[in-house]
């Protein structure tokens, strides 16, 4: 198997400010290039980049597993140990969550410790981490 490619995603977001708080700050993301637009983030690895946007659209939502599930969601799959610690901080700082954290799919294929937040532009994340990783994409 080769390994694995940074992926690069570029969200909107409505305050730099607030986004590089956010990113920066509370996420540990290290802050590459960026202008008055937009900012370049490494995201665990992966290129992240927040746009400016005036227009940003309200989100939808899915039901699974008894929740509601926005619609678009982008997020990280952590070793379960750090997705602990992710958890403990974001609790620490009175994040409000969409989906509080859980496990989903309890002893079935796919389980899964997962939890949604918004960040200061209503952009959904989702971290989630398995015990078992060969189970991320079962069936």
């Amino acid at each position: 198997m080769k390994s694995l490619r940074p992926f690069h995603l570029a969200i909107p977001v409505q305050d730099l400010k607030k986004a590089q708080e956010f990113y920066g700050n509370l996420l540990n993301c290290q802050q590459g290039r960026s202008s008055t637009q937009w900012i370049d983030y490494n995201f665990f690895g992966h290129q992240l980049v927040v746009h400016l946007d005036d227009n940003i659209k309200p989100k939808s939502f899915n039901a699974i597993d008894g929740k509601h599930v926005p619609i678009p969601h982008f997020g990280l799959v952590l070793d379960w140990q750090d997705w602990q610690l992710m958890k403990a901080k974001l609790e620490a700082v009175h994040i409000d969550f969409i989906i509080k954290p859980y496990v989903r799919f309890e002893g079935e294929v796919g389980e899964q410790a997962t939890m949604f937040f918004l960040d200061p532009s209503d952009n959904a994340l989702e971290f989630k981490a398995f015990k078992n990783i060969d189970q991320l994409f079962a069936h």
